[in-house]
């Protein structure tokens, strides 16, 4: 028998001894059984079941539904004994015999009512611009001074659409039992925004605006009308542009007269020139020029018709200390005579810097007039 404080007692004791650290309440009950909850393949394959059996009571619900639900027939049109509980009141735009819907020609069953059919709203459409303007334009004939009418019966209407109905090309027409529908409507929109006054007769006639004529005048015809409302301010414009276009054409004039009288005195002053100092040196010739002959020498045959540009050149020559103006009698008429009167002037200086293969245009025309007009003055001088 072993005793109390033998090592086998004491080994058994701490074999069974539970720690206090362990005393929780998962510890007294223990762990969980592995086989408790199910493993992840058999969860999906519990969530396909559901799903399956979820969509078979869906489906059969939605098919006993549709089946079970079915519309309430149409009441008859024109009948008024029927009962709205049994029966659905007719849509509109539609006839409805022994419960079933059929729509009026140009309209379209959509569902359980009738809508408007698009081929029938561009028609009627086409329609009431056609009629609008001719009936316009007519008007407008009229505010511009021309001749059309005013008023047209629904005679001239249908006329009108018939004409372009036959030009018509592109299939927007409709077939004669749609094409009646389209052109009540087309009346219909028409009425809203034409004049019309109606007979006792049931006919009517229509009118356009004045308001929508003005929109239908041709361009010529409304600058005509602007100019004719504001001819006051068209003629202060016209006065003002004539004056200014003067005023530039007679300054611009102004500017190429002053330079070209310019160049023309300067060719005067060299053709002097050259002729005083031939005359000194070579003695032939006489040092003088008739200012008329210089004058038609020089001046182009338009120019001559100009008389401003020369009495510019002979302002320039008057106040040129250089040369000299004198009267001479010629063949028994009073000239004026030009004669260079200074030595050594600095143009002589420049021409001789100048090459000798370069001549200008000055020195050409100096020593043409050389070559025809000494002998011409020599034989016109007085003999003594």
């Amino acid at each position: 028998m072993l005793s109390p404080s033998s090592p086998s007692r004491k080994t058994k004791r701490a074999k069974y001894k539970i720690p206090v650290s362990q005393s929780s309440p998962v510890g007294i009950l223990g762990e969980p059984s592995p086989g408790l909850f199910p493993s992840r393949e058999e969860f999906l394959k519990l969530l396909l079941v559901i799903f399956i059996a979820s969509s078979v009571a869906v489906g059969f619900n939605f098919l006993s539904s549709i089946l079970n639900s079915r519309p309430r027939p149409f009441c008859d049109s024109g009948d008024a004994s029927q009962e709205i509980d049994i029966c659905e009141v007719c849509p509109e735009n539609g006839w409805c015999t022994n419960g079933r819907l059929a729509c009026l020609n140009g309209y379209k069953k959509q569902g359980r009512i009738c809508v408007e059919d698009g081929q029938l709203y561009r028609t009627a459409k086409s329609i009431s611009g056609v009629v609008e303007d001719h009936v316009c334009v007519s008007h407008a004939q009229i505010l511009c001074g021309g001749t059309g009418r005013l008023w047209f019966q629904e005679g001239d209407i249908m006329k009108i659409v018939d004409e372009h109905k036959a030009k018509e090309t592109k299939g927007i027409w409709m077939e004669d039992d749609t094409f009646t529908v389209s052109l009540h409507k087309a009346l219909e929109t028409l009425e809203g925004y034409l004049e019309t006054k109606a007979y006792s007769n049931g006919s009517k006639e229509y009118k356009c605006p004045e308001q929508l004529a003005q929109l239908h005048k041709p361009l010529d015809c409304l600058i005509c009308q602007w100019i004719y409302r504001h001819v006051f301010l068209v003629l202060c414009i016209m006065i003002s542009a004539l004056c200014l276009t003067w005023m530039s054409w007679s300054l611009r004039k102004k500017l190429l007269t002053s330079a070209r009288a310019e160049k023309l005195y300067q060719e005067v002053c060299e053709i002097l020139e050259d002729n005083a100092m031939m005359a000194r040196t070579k003695k032939e010739g006489e040092p003088w020029v008739v200012a008329s002959w210089l004058r038609d020498h020089l001046l182009l045959p338009k120019e001559r018709k100009d008389m401003t540009l020369w009495k510019k050149v002979t302002a320039l020559i008057q106040e040129d200390s250089r040369i000299d103006q004198y009267p001479k009698l010629i063949k028994g008429e009073s000239k004026i005579l030009l004669e260079w009167q200074a030595d050594g002037s600095l143009s002589s200086k420049r021409k001789v810097r100048k090459p000798d293969n370069r001549i200008s245009r000055q020195e050409e025309a100096s020593s043409a007039y050389l070559q025809h007009r000494p002998n011409a003055c020599k034989s016109l001088l007085p003999q003594q």
